[in-house]
């Protein structure tokens, strides 16, 4: 991380004017510069999984205890540094991506339990003004090459420093309750940290650096969206997922219970073992501890999923369809189209367009996107059945599998226009028959498409899912 972030360092400009391009000189022109920023982002993300799975594995086996009650408080907050290193670097490309994100979490932080001079006070050295804007940008940059390390970099060393004086804890079985024996293990059996622990550590590094190039070059590439537009909010904000669960909470319960909950949660998680009574760290003795973890992070998972797109938050079918293929900016399945490939004229989903394998291709990404926001009452074979809901006010609600909120046997068609030579126009146009009325619904969604705009090299090099094959 340190390695590929300087690298990083030295092509990135932390102001709105420069940012965003100076991602793509990083990914276009820089020497290897797409891998470094990929690599950069995984290990952020697996990093913070690590050292989430690693508090897992000291809770289950008891080694918070006495006398590791401040490793353990030490451990969490450097959960909490890594989870804060990966989120402040979210906002640096200065893409639509990063910006909402930050400006939810932001917004989360002026709705604190506090009085309102505090919170005033806390959004203005979150933001740097009264909006997120290069003042904003220059703090978040600062937290993230700066502060934050050297904190994590702290109590690392003190978290380091703990482990070697009270040595690893034994498995649960081989100590007596209320013993800590780590410290009376023959002389034979023990584990050093030169040069068992130190090898093994080097051997570790070794495989994840191996594994983060292999995943940056052949499975993954870091999201990059279009440039940051405060005025334009995308469909679906969604938050990193290591910190999606709170978003699956907000949906759930008001802001400020929420923002309030989380800062105490933090609190429990670090004096747990100062008041914990169980000196036993056996399975068998800690039943009801370890029952309480396992519903915990049931919880969390669940949390997860609320804080997707899929639970709650949901837009009208036509217009999901029409992000998806046409969003307002940047590519898309069809923007991606080459434009000499474009013929004007009236199209369906699913249609093959002999001779024109780009917009026959597009048009499956259209018969795609709409099989997951359609279904069929009359047998369409199409679509998906629909799964019928009656609402309370006696109306019926259409679902697939895919969505909750499903247009029943729609009649949807891409026309493309040709407005200028070099100028053409796509239009989605959407037809539902509401079964219950008889009454017909039409909606159209329309995006210009020029010569120049070049969407489908942009969609190549993000490996969107495009009409460019």
């Amino acid at each position: 991380e340190t390695i590929t972030g300087l690298i990083l360092m030295v092509f990135y400009t932390p102001s709105p004017l420069a940012a965003y391009g100076n991602m793509w000189n990083i990914l276009g022109n820089v020497p290897l510069g797409q891998l470094f920023r990929n690599m950069h982002r995984l290990g952020a993300e697996v990093m913070v999984l690590v050292v989430a799975l690693h508090m897992l594995r000291t809770f289950v086996t008891g080694s918070y205890k006495k006398p590791r009650q401040f490793t353990w408080a030490t451990g969490v907050l450097l959960l909490l540094f890594t989870i804060f290193l990966s989120f402040s670097g979210y906002l640096l490309p200065w893409d639509q991506l990063a910006y909402w994100a930050l400006t939810v979490f932001i917004s989360g932080g002026a709705a604190a339990p506090a009085p309102p001079i505090v919170n005033d006070t806390v959004l203005l050295v979150l933001q740097g003004g009264p909006a997120l804007g290069a003042d904003g940008l220059l703090r978040w940059y600062l937290l993230h090459v700066l502060l934050l390390p050297l904190l994590a970099g702290i109590f690392f060393f003190v978290h380091y420093y703990k482990v070697v004086l009270y040595g690893i804890s034994l498995p649960p079985g081989r100590e007596q309750v209320g013993e800590d024996t780590a410290k009376r293990v023959p002389r034979d059996e023990r584990t050093y940290f030169t040069p068992d622990i130190l090898t093994s550590e080097l051997m570790w590094t070794a495989l994840a650096t191996l594994f983060l190039v292999a995943g940056s070059l052949w499975l993954w590439d870091a999201p990059l969206e279009t440039h940051a537009d405060p005025v334009v909010t995308p469909l679906h904000v969604v938050a990193p997922w290591y910190l999606s669960w709170s978003q699956g909470w907000l949906k759930l319960a008001d802001k400020t219970l929420v923002v309030g909950f989380i800062p105490l949660l933090l609190v429990a998680f670090i004096v747990m073992p100062y008041i914990e009574v169980g000196k036993s760290r056996r399975y068998a003795d800690r039943r009801v501890g370890l029952t309480v973890a396992m519903l915990f992070i049931t919880v969390m998972l669940v949390s997860n999923w609320m804080g997707s797109p899929e639970f709650r938050v949901q837009s009208s079918p036509d217009r999901e369809v029409s992000i998806q293929l046409l969003p307002e900016e940047g590519p898309g399945g069809l923007k991606g189209i080459p434009f000499e490939h474009m013929t004007p004229g009236t199209y369906s989903p699913g249609q093959v367009v002999d001779g024109n394998p780009f917009l026959t291709r597009g048009l499956e990404l259209f018969q795609s996107a709409m099989f997951q926001q359609s279904c069929t009452l009359t047998g369409n074979t199409q679509w998906e059945a629909c799964k019928v809901d009656v609402l309370e006010n006696g109306t019926r609600r259409f679902s697939n599998f895919f969505t909750s909120d499903a247009m029943p046997d729609p009649v949807a068609k891409l026309e493309i226009v040709e407005v200028q030579p070099n100028l053409k126009e796509l239009i989605l146009h959407y037809e539902v028959t509401n079964p219950d009325t008889g009454e017909v619904s039409t909606t159209e969604w329309t995006r210009p498409r020029h010569a120049f705009s070049n969407y489908e090299e942009e969609c190549r090099f993000l490996n969107k899912s495009c009409a460019t094959d």
